[in-house]
């Protein structure tokens, strides 16, 4: 006789699903308050970037090692433990006297966050059975994330200008507290499958290449040129050292097999894609708005508003032609309109009226990142066997982080390096070249649309399979 279901099972997934909204605000909502943070803390020329970018880097590079600790350590305690580190760092991000301070606080949420995502995900799938009921609760989880990614902007603004930036990381300590205090009543306590060891040498080494990468673009506008190609052949090289640990590790964070599928790592440069440009346009924009026209964060977050609710109609729109015609034509339309939408807000200036530019590259953007994070994340997930689908969903998600750091730091750096001073003018000047540098991050998408089989081949493919 099967188990009754758990009765208490929606409410552990509306306490999971707020758990994971304030996981991936955090990763947004930080960019409306980069301005104000930069006129209250001191940073280096540059140093902003790594407020949203250390978030996103240590979130990425070890969010593989997040799930695979969490399967060994039982997840519902890795998930307190983590949920109690999130409000630690939150609360020293708050109190952050330096910029220093506050760029290591929010490494440190990075690293919660990278344990609390998978551990809430895995209690997700652990809690509901497969069939309707596990599809309905994914599908409330990803809803939750992706209303969490677009919000950051609506609600960052508010807080910011009414109570100060410091609010936007005080305001996750009674959300961590809370559940931290029902998880023991709501949630049961689960472990993965085997009990083989982690792979700290692959994610150190990785998570470090990945810094490195990040500090050399940064830099770049200030360094010698003899630097910088030092600093890229260091990452390069820690990379390379990630491959040789892969290879050589019994329980490798991320299989080498798995990139011999041309879907995943297509898959996987689609989503990085979309992390670099939604990312770095967003950080552009908020430095157009707010620097250059000097709208306040509330102005910025409803200017900027047109992107989340696009992104959603985007995406159930991509879901469903997906179904119908495949996620390759879907992948590659969106990322055309997306670029399409970053030129237009390349010829901003500092008169340009909102509803004149604006407003419509962001709309045209929006909806062209709603349909291409679906269409790139059904790509990554196709062909991969069930073994395998717990990596290569971790993968998919590190992809769009990291990207999204890398992506903020590159047109920073070209936004720096094509300004030649401080006046609104000047500013606008080097935003304009930014936003039209998008370009290169949709070439890197269009490689990983053309590593897609189309739904036509692939059902060639899978008749001559079961013909033989």
């Amino acid at each position: 006789m099967e188990n009754a279901p758990d009765p208490k099972r929606w409410f552990a997934l509306a306490l999971l699903c707020l758990a994971g909204f304030m996981i991936i605000l955090d990763a947004s909502i930080v960019l409306v308050a980069v301005p104000s943070i930069e006129r209250e803390l001191t940073f280096s020329s540059g140093g902003v970037q790594w407020v949203p970018s250390g978030y996103a880097l240590m979130f990425g590079g070890l969010l593989l090692l997040g799930g695979r600790v969490s399967d060994l350590l039982g997840r519902r305690r890795v998930l307190i433990a983590g949920l109690l580190l999130f409000a630690a760092s939150s609360l020293l991000c708050g109190f952050a006297w330096t910029g220093d301070t506050l760029v290591f606080a929010r490494g440190l949420q990075g690293i919660a966050a990278a344990v609390l995502a998978p551990s809430a995900l895995s209690i997700v799938m652990t809690t509901f059975p497969d069939g309707a009921e596990r599809n309905k609760a994914l599908g409330v989880w990803g809803a939750t994330s992706g209303v969490g990614g677009t919000a950051g902007s609506l609600i960052g603004g508010p807080v910011t200008d009414g109570l100060g930036w410091q609010w936007i990381f005080f305001i996750n300590v009674p959300v961590c507290l809370l559940v931290v205090a029902l998880a023991p009543v709501l949630l049961k306590d689960s472990r993965g499958p085997g009990r083989r060891g982690f792979d700290l040498a692959g994610a150190v080494t990785v998570t470090a290449a990945l810094i490195v990468l990040v500090y050399a673009v940064i830099e770049a506008p200030t360094s010698s040129a003899g630097r910088t190609t030092l600093l890229v052949l260091a990452s390069a090289g820690l990379f390379a050292l990630f491959v040789q640990v892969e290879k050589r590790s019994s329980a490798p964070l991320v299989p080498l097999r798995i990139f011999r599928s041309r879907a995943v790592v297509g898959g996987n440069l689609i989503g990085m894609t979309w992390g670099l440009t939604a990312f770095g346009l967003t950080f552009v924009y908020t430095q157009y708005a707010q620097h250059a026209l000097g709208a306040s964060a509330v102005r910025f977050g409803l200017m900027s508003s047109v992107v989340a609710a696009t992104a959603v109609g985007g995406s159930i729109l991509g879901q469903n032609l997906v179904t119908r015609i495949g996620p390759r034509p879907v992948s590659a339309v969106a990322l055309l309109l997306g670029g399409i939408g970053c030129t237009v807000m390349s010829v901003l200036t500092v008169s340009s009226g909102y509803f004149e530019v604006a407003f419509w590259g962001l709309l045209i953007f929006g909806a062209a990142l709603g349909a291409g994070t679906v269409a790139g994340s059904i790509a990554a997930l196709s062909e991969v066997t069930e073994k395998d689908s717990g990596v290569a969903s971790g993968l998919q998600n590190a992809s769009f982080q990291i990207g999204g750091a890398v992506g903020i730091a590159v047109l920073s750096a070209v936004a720096i390096g094509n300004t030649s001073g401080a006046t609104p003018v000047e500013l606008v000047s080097g935003y304009k070249v930014a936003f039209a540098a998008c370009w290169a991050f949709i070439a890197l998408g269009l490689v990983g649309t053309s590593l897609l089989i189309s739904k036509k081949r692939a059902a060639s493919r899978d008749a001559v399979v079961v013909g033989v």
